[in-house]
């Protein structure tokens, strides 16, 4: 068990080394000065209460001792005063520094004093039972504190760490919704443009069929058309064969038709000869003029889509195996002797001291993210060709003969014959 030697002599061990770290700092160190200003007054507090709880109702039952337990008092309130200074002044002014140094200066300087003085009274007005009770109490006191201070700091860092997975779960649902949002913009995407290629296939298919029916249409109407002059041919050689059955013989001759009363038609007007044409190719016309209409059929073509090739696209995951290189550092504690530089003594000699320093090394942490790598475009695209449509076509053509060329190229022969 710790003797109230032992807790006088080591208890502003931790307190003496967080002041020298805090004289150490500079002004650009503001958090590490906010860090170590806080754990200095919370070791100070600790003590002073310690004391002022188990040790001073003591010390004020002895006569000896009384005015050493003011004295004591009267330090802590001086360093309770400079703490709250130290609080109020800004960590990154030029002020901070000496204030740290006069409680640097007061605190050792009680510190001598408690050594010096506080504990040989101590010692010797106090029976070894007492100083144990004593020691024991504030050892207990501590203990408590020290667990205390252990368990809120398991609790904040286990409430860090809650915030930390909170945090990173927030994100990640925040990544997912966005990801999710972007699927949701790609799928729409992806569907309007369906709907615009389907549109405009519908547009296609749509003026191709007009084009066809136009195409029917026209061929529709040329086919009545030469069908109408089919028919008016017709016709028109039906009445002329029924003028030629109905008119009055002729012998050929104007003569003999004028004397056996045979030939009656009006001057001007021709009879044709030929009894042996077919009456669609050959008729007798009876009028001054007549008109012989000419058909040709013209090619019509028209377009329909149809369907040459379906291409798909289908989206599938793989995976793969990779590695990457990530550098760790480990720190790890080494402790060695050496020769003193001066066998003076500049700190505190000849009193218990622990040391704790903390090993650490780097372990990786893997995570994985998503991204998009590269898209992929599927679309129709509409190319023109020229194809060449080869068909035959029927027209009406006309050849004219003269009979008068052709007795006129017959005469001389008769003529010759004669002879």
């Amino acid at each position: 068990m710790t003797t109230i030697r032992q807790l006088i002599q080591t208890s502003p061990a931790k307190a003496t080394e967080l002041l020298a770290r805090l004289a150490e700092t500079s002004e650009n160190a503001v958090k590490t000065r906010e860090r170590l200003l806080a754990e200095l007054k919370s070791e100070l507090e600790l003590s002073a209460q310690l004391e002022e709880e188990h040790l001073f109702p003591v010390l004020r039952k002895h006569k000896e001792t009384r005015e050493l337990v003011a004295q004591a008092l009267n330090d802590n309130r001086q360093t309770r005063r400079l703490l709250a200074e130290l609080e109020q002044t800004p960590k990154s002014s030029e002020e901070f520094a000496p204030k740290v140094a006069e409680l640097r200066k007061v605190f050792q300087q009680s510190v001598r004093d408690e050594r010096k003085e506080l504990l040989p009274a101590v010692m010797k007005v106090l029976s070894d039972e007492e100083a144990q009770t004593v020691a024991g109490k504030i050892e207990d006191g501590k203990a408590e504190v020290e667990e205390a201070r252990r368990v809120e700091a398991e609790q904040r860092r286990a409430e860090q760490k809650r915030e930390r997975d909170q945090a990173e779960a927030d994100e990640a649902r925040r990544v997912e919704a966005e990801q999710r949002r972007a699927e949701q913009k790609r799928e729409r995407d992806r569907a309007e443009e369906v709907l615009a290629r389907e549109k405009e296939a519908a547009d296609r298919e749509r003026s191709s069929r007009a084009a066809a029916r136009q195409a029917a249409e026209q061929v529709r109407q040329a086919a009545e058309v030469v069908e109408e002059s089919s028919r008016t041919v017709i016709r028109t050689a039906a009445e002329s064969a029924q003028r030629t059955a109905a008119a009055p013989l002729s012998s050929g001759s104007l003569f003999w038709d004028a004397m056996f009363g045979m030939w009656g038609f009006p001057q001007g007007r021709s009879v044709a000869r030929s009894a042996t044409a077919p009456a669609s190719s050959t008729r007798q016309s009876t009028h001054e003029e007549e008109v012989i209409p000419l058909a040709e059929e013209t090619l019509i073509v028209g377009k329909h889509t149809v369907n040459s090739g379906t291409t798909t696209v289908r989206r599938y995951v793989v995976e793969s195996s990779v590695e990457q290189k990530v550098a760790l550092y480990d720190e790890r504690v080494v402790v060695e002797r050496r020769r003193p530089a001066t066998d003076a003594v500049t700190g505190e000699a000849l009193t218990e001291l622990t040391v704790e320093m903390i090993e650490t090394s780097e372990v990786p942490i893997v995570g994985k993210g998503v991204k998009v790598r590269e898209e992929v475009v599927v679309r129709r695209e509409r190319t023109k060709r020229i194809e060449t449509v080869r068909d035959t076509v029927r027209r009406d053509e006309v050849e004219i003969s003269n009979t008068k060329e052709r007795a006129a190229n017959a005469r001389p022969n008769l003529a010759y014959s004669n002879k």
